[in-house]
């Protein structure tokens, strides 16, 4: 049973990351002192577990489990929480979606089935009503479409045709570049029962935000929470001024986090929490491997430069 009834996906929200130890098992004490250092940022409006930068794809059903479990016995009295769906097949995620309800989760982050690439869900997107009428009816918690921005992407028709076929959908993590971005925006806050888009564009954040997206979903918000908050009631405020100071220090950071490859962009948020003091050790599960020493001596320096420290980041620090 969810702990944050009718909670609506909007605002910032960070995604955890998950510590491991050197054998690769579950490092439960220090994922719990992650997820309570994100968890009692100022103005999040709740925490992610079981995405990509837990490293999901790694996780079996029953760690996906445990790490919720742990999560609600960490914070999930203070904030909800959002549990990632990540499965091929529509029959898994449904039953993932019901044993993250029973774990008392406040919605869901449901990932695109690899199945449907190849063109399948762009040409067949029945494929995608059928899967997300499968995980809908096998849960009352609200759903976060999450949208990647490379084959696997949803057609703008399709993220209508869905939003308006399944009521429960109340938001879409929105991986896509600028002008489908915007569309997005502009199509999906202004139907007649309005789907949140919630961006993931990090690496372009405020200008995302400035297109009027209602908020952020993002895996850097393991590290920048707190600058992410600061960003986002900047551009709410109109405060442009502040927003581009804000901004201006994050890009270091996320320039770090998104470099090429892309595919270790939560490698480096782990190496910058162990750089932060906030985390032990970064150990990541394969096939992740573990960065050189020259890049992690890149992100040390990229985080020292947006004015991060082991607290957190001070808005006064933007000005300087």
């Amino acid at each position: 049973m969810a702990k944050f009834k009718d909670y609506t996906p909007a605002g910032v929200i960070p995604a955890a990351i998950l510590a491991f130890d050197e054998d690769f098992s579950i490092n439960v004490a220090e994922t719990r002192r992650h997820l309570s250092f994100v968890a009692a940022t100022e103005g999040i409006s709740a925490v992610t577990v079981n995405g990509h930068s837990s490293e999901i794809h790694a996780c079996s059903f029953d760690e996906q489990r445990s790490i919720l479990d742990e999560a609600m016995d960490e914070i999930g009295d203070d904030v909800p929480l959002i549990n990632g769906v990540y499965a091929d097949g529509s029959h898994e995620a449904a039953r993932i979606a019901k044993m993250a309800e029973a774990g008392g989760a406040s919605a869901l982050l449901c990932f695109p089935p690899h199945s449907m690439g190849m063109g399948g869900i762009r040409h067949r997107p029945e494929m995608a009503m059928a899967h997300f009428r499968t995980v809908a009816d096998a849960t009352d918690l609200p759903l976060i479409v999450f949208q990647y921005g490379d084959e696997l992407a949803y057609s703008l028709d399709t993220l209508v045709g869905l939003a308006e076929e399944i009521p429960s959908i109340k938001a879409v993590k929105d991986w896509s570049p600028p002008q489908a971005h915007a569309r997005h925006i502009q199509a999906l806050q202004n139907l007649s029962r309005p789907v949140n888009i919630l961006s993931t564009n990090s690496s372009w954040l405020m200008s995302s935000l400035v297109m009027g997206a209602n908020g952020l979903l993002s895996g850097a918000g393991s590290v920048i929470a707190d600058m992410q908050v600061a960003l986002f009631r900047a551009v709410q405020a109109d405060d442009l001024a502040t927003a581009r100071a804000i901004a201006n220090r994050m890009w270091y950071a996320t320039e770090a986090f998104y470099a090429d490859p892309f595919g270790d962009m939560h490698n480096r948020m782990k190496e910058a929490l162990v750089h932060l003091g906030r985390q032990d050790r970064a150990v990541v599960r394969p096939p992740l491997v573990k960065l050189s020493d020259v890049e992690v001596a890149r992100i040390g320096e990229a985080i020292t430069a947006a004015g991060l420290t082991a607290e957190g980041f001070e808005l006064r620090q933007a000005a300087e």
